[in-house]
């Protein structure tokens, strides 16, 4: 029989679920993720793998439109994203990738003198894992970006998002292997939850792919003024349900994208919309994760000695 269950994890409905409370009764934590990516200039070597959300694969010749564009976020985009979340105190979760960590030192510094986190994005934007790697390959490929960002950072990433959300059937495994507690790549949810990764645990935070900008703005042409309206009716939506449940809301950010002039009114509506709300936890994924398992200990769904993200 063809196996349909998500791997890692068993199907839960969310009605049969225990509450899920945040801190000062929150009925919704929501964490911004703002990705800084970089495409190469000069890419050469092996294509690679078509993405079933932006096609591809990414283009083997020098495309100065469409890496100048990714650029633009890391000079220019990404500077209008934080002043928007500056005036309201909010520490994003920033996924960068690795090339660009470690070349731009400048970025990096800015990220960390905002107490932001930085999680594991790959090595470069138009590299992605895939399961035509070996498996040698992939943990190189894993390892080496980890490794990469912990080093320009000095802390150790926690979390991981992949490019395009995408993983190999391996991935999971091999971040629990290389010590990553947490990752965003699904969908599938709107609570975090925990993945059995062999002897270890992993939580996943979902993501919200229908606030994603690039994924509803750019590539299902939804206009940027019904973007921001969609992002505000979802947290809307789960901001009710949250009085009955406690609720999570991943939103993705390009600063290439929504740090355009003609774009960073609508993101400050939309920061704007939710921080005007009582009962909302603004959080990095790493505070999400550590109240989460918390809330598990103490409603004995984790016992002491039991598997934890590592």
């Amino acid at each position: 029989m063809t196996r349909v269950q998500a791997p890692y994890v068993d199907w839960s409905p969310l009605p049969g679920r225990a509450q899920l409370t945040w801190p000062a009764g929150a009925r919704v934590a929501v964490c911004v993720v703002v990705s800084l990516e970089r495409l190469q200039w000069f890419p050469g070597g092996a294509p690679s793998p078509p993405s079933a959300r932006y096609g591809g694969p990414y283009p083997l010749v020098f495309d100065p439109l469409g890496a100048g564009l990714r650029e633009y976020g890391n000079r220019v985009g990404v500077f209008r994203v934080m002043d928007v979340l500056d005036r309201h105190g909010i520490r994003a979760t920033v996924a960068m990738d690795s090339a660009l960590a470690v070349d731009n030192p400048f970025l990096v510094n800015e990220c960390v003198r905002r107490g932001w986190e930085h999680v594991g994005h790959g090595v470069v934007a138009s590299r992605m894992v895939t399961d035509d790697m070996s498996a040698e390959e992939e943990r190189a490929y894993l390892r080496d970006s980890i490794e990469a960002l912990a080093a320009v950072t000095e802390t150790a990433p926690r979390g991981w998002l992949g490019v395009d959300y995408v993983e190999s059937s391996r991935t999971i495994e091999f971040l629990a292997e290389m010590g990553i507690e947490y990752v965003c790549d699904r969908a599938n949810d709107e609570q975090p939850y925990l993945m059995q990764v062999g002897q270890r645990r992993i939580v996943s935070l979902p993501t919200s792919s229908e606030a994603d900008d690039v994924l509803t703005h750019r590539f299902r042409g939804i206009p940027i003024d019904r973007w921001a309206q969609l992002v505000c009716d979802t947290f809307d939506g789960l901001y009710a349900d949250g009085a009955i449940n406690g609720r999570f809301f991943l939103i993705n950010l390009h600063p290439y994208l929504i740090g355009q002039p003609f774009r960073i009114p609508y993101l400050a509506s939309v920061i704007g919309h939710i921080a005007n709300h009582r009962d909302v936890w603004f959080a990095t994924g790493s505070e999400v994760v550590d109240w989460y398992m918390e809330q598990l200990r103490s409603t004995s769904r984790v016992q002491p000695g039991d598997a934890e993200p590592t």
